[in-house]
């Protein structure tokens, strides 16, 4: 499909008369102003359009045009007559190639823009001309002002053709009528004749400069009325001013309006809980604990239905039981408790994600009333509203200038005006309100209004001349006439000041007709930069002269470039300006433009000293806005930084709403050139079947999965074979991408591929969308507006409720801002009382709204401040912990952090990917227990992150473990010991550390986290593993001296290890790890082009750990999507083994519990006390009593205790005599400052009844320990004799539960996966178990292949051994080449620990499952 710009031909026009308009064109084309047709720079080839040039169309003719008479006035015309010639034209147009696609577009006008000659004549024979133009307005023709003479032959004859119309004030025409002050020898005789009736239709595209082109769609506002003496007026236009304004907001009133408040499916005002699409394999045959609450009342039921029960059904089964009533089911809801979220009752109860994540009993309520709309819904009201962004933006200062603003100057003017018609005196008084209201309009001064001050001077100062010779009746008539050009050219300059930026005001009379100007089939591109207004005065005492260049750019690429070589000085009239009224020729052809050409244009100052330009603003707009050419003049904002940016937003988008302090006003031709779809090329023969090593490339290639990954060369190959493509090979994504050009031939073979093509997934599709938005989006001076605008639609159609509950949130992130400036400002000593008094400003925010949702779970509702656990954290950042009081009185108090200082948007999108990796496992069935915690960013450098209920830092449990706690094997499992008594809890915390700690493994490794240490790694009780703080990803690891810090691929310690294998006395546990690892590694790799679409779509957000494509390229390498599940596997494996073997890790997080050691507790509270995680470990850690109730039945050896702790729970424990000594010698020297109780020694107990005297001894000596000193109590060796190795009705371990293959026999085997695939052999060796020495010692054992009957040394591999383990782990991957059938090989596997045996095996490999995990057993012997 190709693509041009068409208007319809007027095929009923006549030869003569075409070549009268190519007459009347000639004559007048001598009267341009400075002509200057430029050169370009360079051609891009990559747009590959052909750009047809004939230099016999440029006329290199000089210019000149005649002086008007010297008024000798104070003030001088704001344009010169000068002589330039025409500058050369140079081109670089190399290998540029021209693609014709389908037939030949017709290129024209439609039949109603040009005027039939005919039709004009007998319209104006009549009086009743098409368009009345008046050339005095026009001030793109470059002459001065007209003579007295001239303006009452102009003023005449508009009196008579006005007689019984009324005037059109503004810009009545888009094209130049003559001048009456030309002779009319220039035109010919009919032509001369016609233009004392009616406008002259000028076919040219070169327009004179300076014509206001009228509003060009339809207004609702009254007739035109006579512009006399000083009526100007304006009407508040509440949609905008701007056309593109009004229409985007009647757009949004019809999608307003599509859905009404009345409909309850679409305005149901409530949250609702996400659902997803239902996990099969999670919940095969799962049941939910579900308590459920009717309404407020104290009555629950119970209920534990099957995962794939609809709401629905649940709902009607509560009714059965709750009531005898006849109740509907639709009637009714099921919200979850504590929150303001309800479930959808057309869905499955295992489709909602809280079910998926939390698996304890889960509390629900019910609710009636479920079909009335929720707090948050629209009202009728809001149906009937009308959207004016002017009142919904009006504190984003969207408008600068208010019509109530321009009323009260433009009355002034009014006042001062009528005194001068009555006293003919103190012009100076209207000289200088004219002054103020171009001052209000962006300080920009238009020729006309110029040349009507001029002229009204010079009138009064001929009046005073001639007192005596005019009468006063003749005086005043002259003098109204001037002041009505005057107020003209005021109410022009409004009109292109609505026309150019959002306003809320426009002209009263604005006038509706417009004629076009024919450019004819090969007009190139032609426009009249006019002047740049409100020059700053350092730049006119630092530069001498300003010059421009102007660029054309498509898709980022230069497509041509013209630069003045017209220096010209600054003038000052009302203000500074630099007047160029130069006309900008590009050599290229209006209708071979893209649509989303855009033009750039740089303002240069000359220094003064050393005649060096330097750029000092630019402007950027698109040529074609909403598939239509710009007409007339215009106005743009001038952006006072170094450079543009090269690729440049869609036009679609481009917004500079206001004036800047320097103003570009550029005059474009009235030509009405229309972007038009042209019909493609459908009847495309299908093509052959490509060479199968054709598409096998394809298939390889698509493994890139983004075309930033592709190598040009690959690129090319790809759209080569484009049509060879399909939804089974390849992307769309990467075809498209690999399109060599936008161009005319280039997008129509992408839109037929479009048309074409298959979507297998929906989510394919995001491959298409483009982040070039975000980085434009990076510099809010262009799109600041743009955002502004979708804001107020969003509030707009959302209703007053919702607006009013946003406005509530942003006050209440207002108020942390502020506090969190002021704690952080604070002293140390004083910022607790800081904290402390503007806490309160919480509570009165909260007494003023009663409720506010919270921002960072909208589900939640708070409604005040628990004063006495809000604190601030001692980091650098000095971060609030605020806690909230949940407004539903079922729910808990809501703990946040507010961070003042920190970008948390990188944090949001690496917590997002990792919601999307888990997303993808609870789909395919796999649950990794992942705690993903949510986070804000409200704004630049702050946010709110949601704290995990009694989560701990491993930091925190290395500094209890002691000065070498990071050292410590035992440390993890200790922890988890002390805090899972029962041996239920203990296995499940053992369940969920074995899943989290895989799941965070595969993500951080995939995401390149960096900066881990234990300060960033978070345990909770009851097992679970995460990560917080990510300021760093993508591999960017901070560095110490030139050496990374982050060492290890992901963190899997020796600690962690050693608490899946319980102490190493289950090893079968880490190669059931190591398989969950490369499970989960896998099923993520599946969805690679998801991830990586993602990502490339934030590459232009600002984010300064992902900016290019090396980033992309690092996700790409880890998800090794060209990679088999085999080798994704070995690789994985290897990853693991890696981390479990850097000590730089375990000395990473010595220095950090070092580091730490010395500080004070992370949060200090507002009233003094400690901090509440401080708080709860030693509360939960303390211990009430212990008391010895009997020998051990195992053995008389161990005395068993009961231990009460501080929560009144018990447990049991066994220690031994010598136990209880070595406690005390180590609190003798732990803690040598202090007086410990006695120690019952041996020698001390009688040699009758010792074993009471020693039972009395010891439970006095213990409760002296735990009622005496604090530290003594709570310290780490007290509570780990007391709190470890807890036992309940059986001294047995717990034991790891269903998470591998249990293995009764003691067989010593080998697990094998054998795949054949094109001739070639593969074997992944995985594991293997119960292997031994001959002397029962551990084997450092490796693996020999022998490929039988081939000769032993030719087909011998070989694995890696591992080092002193009796169930070693390989995953490693051995390849045979050249095996063309399995039938009558055998392979010979031989295990040995260095050199001597341990075991061995013969395979028939013609009986082998292919692509299958088996393990085999080992013998003892080689056959």
């Amino acid at each position: 499909m190709a693509y041009c710009w068409k208007t319809d031909l007027n095929t009923s026009e006549s030869h003569e008369e075409q070549h009268e308009h190519q007459e009347f064109h000639s004559v007048n084309q001598s009267f341009f102003p400075s002509h200057v047709s430029l050169g370009f720079d360079q051609l891009v080839d990559e747009i590959r359009i052909k750009i047809p040039f004939y230099q016999s169309e440029i006329e290199e003719n000089t210019v000149c045009v005649p002086h008007a008479p010297n008024w000798d006035s104070t003030r001088h015309s704001l344009h010169e007559t000068h002589q330039i010639p025409l500058n050369e034209l140079t081109s670089q147009t190399s290998e540029l190639s021209c693609h014709q696609v389908g037939k030949t577009p017709v290129i024209g006008f439609r039949r109603s823009v040009l005027p039939n000659p005919e039709d004009m004549n007998k319209q104006s024979s009549c009086g009743n001309p098409i368009g009345k133009y008046h050339g005095g307005d026009d001030y793109r023709i470059n002459i001065s002002a007209p003579s007295s003479t001239s303006l009452d032959k102009i003023n005449s004859q508009r009196e008579s053709e006005n007689a019984n119309h009324n005037y059109h004030i503004g810009f009545e025409s888009s094209i130049p009528s003559t001048y009456p002050s030309f002779s009319t020898n220039f035109m010919p005789k009919e032509e001369n004749k016609r233009s004392r009736n009616m406008n002259i239709v000028k076919h040219s595209l070169m327009l004179s400069e300076g014509s206001f082109p009228p509003r060009t769609w339809e207004s609702t506002q009254p007739e035109n009325t006579e512009l006399t003496g000083c009526s100007i007026q304006l009407v508040e236009v509440p949609q905008g001013s701007n056309k593109s304004l009004a229409s985007f907001c009647d757009k949004v009133k019809k999608i307003r309006e599509t859905y009404h408040a009345a409909d309850i499916n679409s305005n149901s005002g409530k949250i609702w809980s996400t659902t997803a699409a239902f996990p099969c394999q999670l919940f095969s045959n799962t049941k939910f604990n579900i308590n459920i609450c009717i309404d407020n009342s104290t009555q629950r039921l119970h209920f534990k239905p099957y995962a794939n029960y609809l709401v629905k059904d649940l709902i009607a089964e509560v009714l059965h039981f709750s009531t005898n009533d006849e109740l509907f089911p639709k009637d009714h809801l099921l919200s979850i408790c504590g929150y303001e979220e309800f479930l959808q009752n057309d869905y499955s109860l295992g489709s909602h994600k809280i079910f998926q994540k939390d698996k304890s009993v889960i509390q629900l309520t019910l609710h009636k009333n479920g079909k009335v709309p929720g707090k948050l819904s629209r009202k009728h009201e809001d149906d009937h509203s009308q959207f004016y962004l002017n009142q919904l933006l009006e504190f984003m200062h969207i408008w600068k200038i208010s019509r109530q603003c321009l009323s009260t100057v433009i009355k002034k003017y009014d006042f001062h005006l009528k005194c001068l018609l009555k006293t003919q005196q103190n012009v100076d008084n209207i000289i200088e309100e004219v002054k103020n209201i171009c001052s209000v309009l962006g300080c920009v001064e238009t020729k006309q209004i110029t040349d009507a001050v001029n002229e009204l001077n010079l009138t009064l100062q001929r009046n005073a001349e001639n007192f005596h010779q005019n009468s006063e009746t003749s005086a005043k008539g002259l003098i109204e006439k001037v002041t009505t050009e005057l107020s003209r050219a005021i109410y022009q300059l409004i009109s292109v000041y609505c026309r150019s930026f959002y306003a809320d005001f426009q002209p009263l009379n604005i006038p509706d007709d417009i004629s076009y100007v024919n450019p004819g089939l090969h007009s190139h591109l032609s426009f009249t930069v006019y002047a740049a207004h409100n020059i700053p005065e350092t730049w006119v005492h630092s530069y001498k002269t300003f010059s421009f260049s102007c660029w054309l750019t498509y898709a980022g690429k230069k497509l041509c470039q013209v630069r003045s070589y017209r220096n010209i000085p600054v003038k000052k009239l009302f203000f500074f300006l630099v007047n160029w009224n130069e006309i900008i020729n590009f050599p290229l052809e209006i209708k071979s433009l893209p649509r989303e050409s855009m033009l750039t244009i740089r303002l240069f100052g000359i220094i003064c000293t050393t005649n060096n330009a330097n750029l000092l603003a630019w402007t950027c707009l698109p040529l074609f806005p909403k598939d239509k050419s710009i007409l007339g003049s215009m106005l743009f904002s001038m952006t006072l930084q170094s450079e543009p940016p090269i690729e440049m937003i869609a036009p679609g988008v481009w917004d500079i709403s206001q004036p800047s302090p320097v103003t570009l006003q550029i005059a474009f031709p009235a030509t009405e050139w229309e972007y038009m779809k042209l019909d493609s090329e459908e009847n495309r023969s299908k093509p052959e079947e490509p060479p199968k090593e054709c598409l096998k490339h394809i298939s390889r290639l698509s493994q890139k999965q983004s075309p930033l990954l592709l190598s040009e060369e690959k690129r090319r190959y790809l759209w080569f074979y484009r049509f060879y493509c399909n939804n089974e090979n390849c992307s769309l994504p990467l075809v498209l991408g690999s399109a060599p050009g936008w161009d005319e031939r280039t997008v129509s073979e992408m839109h037929t591929i479009l048309r074409r093509w298959k979507f297998s997934c929906p989510l394919e599709a995001l491959g298409l969308l483009t982040s070039r938005l975000l980085k434009d989006a990076q510099n809010e001076t262009y799109f600041k507006s743009w955002y502004q605008k979708l804001l107020a639609a969003l509030q707009f159609c959302s209703g007053k409720a919702l607006s009013d509950e946003f406005s509530k949130e942003k006050k209440l992130i207002k108020i942390l801002g502020d506090i969190g400036e002021k704690v952080k400002s604070a002293s140390d000593p004083q910022r607790q009382e800081v904290l402390k008094k503007e806490i309160g400003r919480l509570e009165e925010f909260f007494q003023c709204i009663n409720t506010c949702h919270l921002p960072l779970n909208p589900a939640l509702c708070i409604r005040g401040i628990d004063h006495d656990a809000c604190s601030y954290f001692t980091s650098n950042a000095l971060p609030l912990k605020i806690t909230f009081i949940n407004a539903n009185p079922m729910g808990k108090n809501i703990s946040v952090i507010f961070k003042a200082g920190d970008d948390l948007r990188q944090d949001m999108l690496v917590l997002q990917i990792i919601q999307v990796m888990d997303n993808i496992w609870l789909q395919e069935g796999l649950d990794m227990q992942m705690i993903i915690y949510r986070c804000l960013s409200t704004g630049k450098g702050q946010g709110l992150v949601q704290m995990v209920p009694d989560a701990i830092t491993l930091a925190k449990i290395h500094r209890h473990s002691g000065l070498i706690g990071p050292l410590k094997e035992n440390t993890i499992k200790k922890w988890f010991s002390q805090h899972n008594h029962l041996k239920a809890d203990y296995e499940k915390a053992l369940r969920n550390f074995f899943y989290s700690c895989a799941g965070w493994c595969v993500v951080t490794f995939i995401l390149g986290v960096c900066d881990r240490h234990n300060d960033n790694i978070m345990l909770t009780k009851s097992g679970h593993m995460f990560h917080i703080d990510f300021g760093k990803f993508l591999g960017h690891a901070q560095t110490f001296g030139g050496i990374k810090r982050d060492r290890a691929p992901f963190i899997f310690t020796s600690e962690m290890e050693y608490f899946i294998t319980e102490g190493g006395k289950n090893p079968q546990h880490f190669q059931d790890f190591v398989e969950l690892c490369c499970r989960a590694y896998n099923i993520v790799r599946r969805h690679s082009r998801l991830l990586l679409n993602l990502l490339e779509m934030m590459l232009h957000a600002g984010l300064p750990e992902l900016s290019g494509i090396q980033d992309l390229k690092y996700v790409y390498n880890n998800l090794r999507p060209q990679d088999t599940d085999l080798e994704a596997t070995s690789h994985f494996t290897k990853k693991i083994k890696e981390s479990l073997e850097c000590f730089p890790v375990k000395l990473n997080n010595l220095i950090h519990t070092l580091a730490q050691m010395t500080a004070t507790s992370p949060a200090k509270s507002a009233s003094q006390t400690p901090s509440q995680e401080s708080c709860m470990l030693s509360a939960t850690r303390s211990i009430q009593r212990a008391t010895i109730l009997r020998f051990s039945k195992k053995t008389s050896n161990l005395y068993l205790i009961q231990v009460i702790h501080g929560n009144n729970e018990m447990s049991l424990t066994e220690k031994s005599f010598d136990q209880f000594s070595k406690l005390h010698s180590q609190l003798q020297k732990q803690f040598a400052s202090l007086t410990l109780p006695e120690f019952p020694h041996w020698w001390h107990v009688p040699f009758t009844n010792s074993d009471h005297k020693r039972f009395r001894d010891l439970n006095h000596y213990m409760e002296q320990i735990l009622n005496g000193s604090y530290k003594v109590a709570n310290s780490d060796c007290v509570l780990s004799f007391f709190l470890s190795e807890p036992v309940q009705q059986t001294i047995e371990e717990p034991s790891f539960v269903d998470l591998g293959e249990k293995f009764p026999d003691k067989t010593p085997k080998v697990q094998l996966v054998i795949s054949h695939e094109d001739a070639k052999l593969t074997i992944l060796v995985k594991h293997m178990k119960n292997i031994h020495l001959p002397d029962g010692s551990a084997p450092s054992a490796h693996v020999e292949f022998y490929l039988l009957p081939y000769p032993s040394e030719v087909r011998r591999r070989k694995t890696k051994s591992v080092p002193k383990c009796t169930d070693p782990t390989y995953n490693e991957i051995v390849v045979y080449d050249e095996v063309t059938e399995l039938q009558g090989h055998v392979l010979m596997l031989i295990v040995k620990s260095k050199s001597i045996f341990v075991g061995a095996i013969n395979i028939q490999l013609y009986t082998v499952p292919l692509n299958e995990e088996k393990w085999y057993p080992l013998g003892n012997c080689i056959i």
